[in-house]
């Protein structure tokens, strides 16, 4: 049973994109985390796949694991990429997918999605779409989905029992998610739970 924190849920969100908004529009700033290209070459992005991709595609990407080391897409499939940021990875699902496939990508900082949207249009990939929405209420219909992917999101995400309800009430039967994320192996103290600054940190 989830712990009741002490966390108003609509600063976190705030602070989060705030840091986000300065990632889509000043990739180059430097953050306390990698970023764009030499981020997808360190987490072992195919450079087939990544290099012909435009600067505009990857500079913003911020993932801390490449979900694409679970397979790929198959063609023809339906995918939502929680927290798809600047859209680099929902690009390279589309790409999978092609143009009898889909995918979605849901994101709650407007400057993301706008880099997402421009990116998805300049490479031709109308087939990929870009929603404003929450990891805890997907605008997504029920049961229609084959595969969900997401990188290093749903770690900031306070109730995550709610995500992955909300994961497996997009999924159609015998969906798949491929996921990577930051994990940890010891109980984290409530205090550091409640602390905006270590969230966004």
């Amino acid at each position: 049973m989830a712990t009741a924190l002490n966390l108003d849920a609509t600063v976190l969100r705030q602070a989060i994109q705030a840091e986000y908004t300065e990632v889509a529009s000043e990739p180059t700033k430097g953050f306390h985390f990698h970023v764009g290209r030499p981020l997808a070459r360190m987490l072992g992005y195919n450079p087939a796949e990544t290099d012909s991709l435009p600067d505009s595609a990857i500079e913003s990407f911020a993932g801390v694991g490449n979900p694409y080391i679970f397979g790929r897409l198959a063609a023809g499939e339906t995918a939502v990429d929680i927290g798809s940021g600047g859209g680099f990875d929902s690009v390279l699902a589309a790409r999978q997918v092609g143009p009898s496939g889909r995918v979605i990508g849901v994101d709650m900082t407007a400057a993301m999605l706008d880099k997402a949207r421009a990116s998805a249009a300049r490479l031709g990939l109308r087939h990929a779409e870009f929603r404003y929405g929450l990891a805890e209420s997907l605008p997504v219909p029920d049961a229609t989905v084959d595969v969900v992917i997401s990188n290093g999101v749903i770690n900031l995400c306070p109730d995550k029992e709610v995500v992955f309800g909300e994961i497996f009430r997009v999924l159609k039967p015998g969906g798949r998610v491929q996921i990577t994320d930051i994990i940890v192996q010891r109980e984290v103290p409530a205090d550091a739970k409640e602390n905006i600054d270590l969230w966004t940190g």
